[in-house]
């Protein structure tokens, strides 16, 4: 909006004069109505800037992994084998993953560069035990998230590793939680540090890791699809053939709208 002084030269022109005779007090308001408007639309005649091209998408870093396995079967539940010790297992398999991924670029994920806790027009807010919101920095977030997840995955009262002990009944949506979290720490990385983990030769690891979390998440549910909604783009180009490196060369159709999603969390 504009302000008291943001007023075009031709507002200042219109609104300093006398109506003419003849010109109604109606039609200057009416005139300066339609500048207000053009310079609402076009500030300072501009065309709004160009949506930044993202170069996750680009087909010759997409196509980048480190294997070249079937997710889809590394994912799947094995005979004989729990559902919750599976689950337990990979959970804290990628809780290490991605600590170790975000650490690469760490040095760069500052409170200067990094305000917010961001992933393209969505911001993530951390609660604390009495679910209190609180607005931080994605490097506390990132804090927050791994000392969370830390903490629960070592106790032995809701990740159990010693014979004879029971899984909580919370279980399930404990894991649920865990992995929402590795989720906005892994779209970070993408929104926010993709040219950084480029120049280190590192995203064939990342999106790696990010189609064996996605098709692990999607095999039992974990995430909820309006959550990862905002990487709809990404996870339709790198999972689109199974995970296997050369997928899709184009976003989804609900990419786009995705970008517009904003969520508190």
């Amino acid at each position: 909006m504009l302000g008291a002084h943001g007023s075009l030269p031709a507002d200042r022109a219109l609104l300093s004069q006398a109506p003419k005779t003849g010109l109604s007090c109606k039609m200057v308001l009416q005139a300066v109505g339609k500048v207000l408007r053009k310079s609402k639309a076009k500030p300072n005649g501009k065309k709004p800037a160009a949506e930044e091209k993202k170069a996750y998408l680009e087909p010759e870093h997409a196509k980048s992994r480190i294997t070249d396995c079937e997710f889809k079967e590394l994912v799947a539940l094995p005979r004989e084998i729990d559902l919750n010790e599976w689950l337990a297992s990979n959970t804290t398999t990628f809780f290490h993953h991605v600590n170790l991924q975000y650490s690469t670029v760490s040095e760069f994920c500052t409170g200067e560069a990094c305000q917010t806790m961001a992933v393209c027009n969505t911001q993530y807010y951390w609660y604390d035990e009495r679910g209190k919101k609180v607005k931080c920095t994605a490097p506390q977030y990132v804090d927050f998230v791994m000392s969370s997840v830390q903490k629960l995955v070592t106790d032995e009262d809701v990740f159990p590793t010693r014979y004879g002990r029971e899984f909580p009944s919370s279980f399930e949506a404990l894991v649920k939680k865990i992995c929402r979290y590795l989720f906005h720490v892994l779209a970070h990385i993408y929104s926010s540090h993709f040219k950084e983990t480029l120049a280190l030769e590192l995203h064939g690891h990342l999106n790696t890791l990010y189609v064996h979390f996605i098709l692990f998440a999607r095999e039992f549910n974990l995430l909820d699809p309006k959550e990862t909604a905002v990487m709809d783009d990404l996870t339709e180009v790198l999972c689109s053939s199974g995970g296997r490196g050369g997928g899709g060369d184009g976003a989804s159709g609900g990419g786009a709208g995705a970008q517009n999603h904003v969520k508190e969390r």
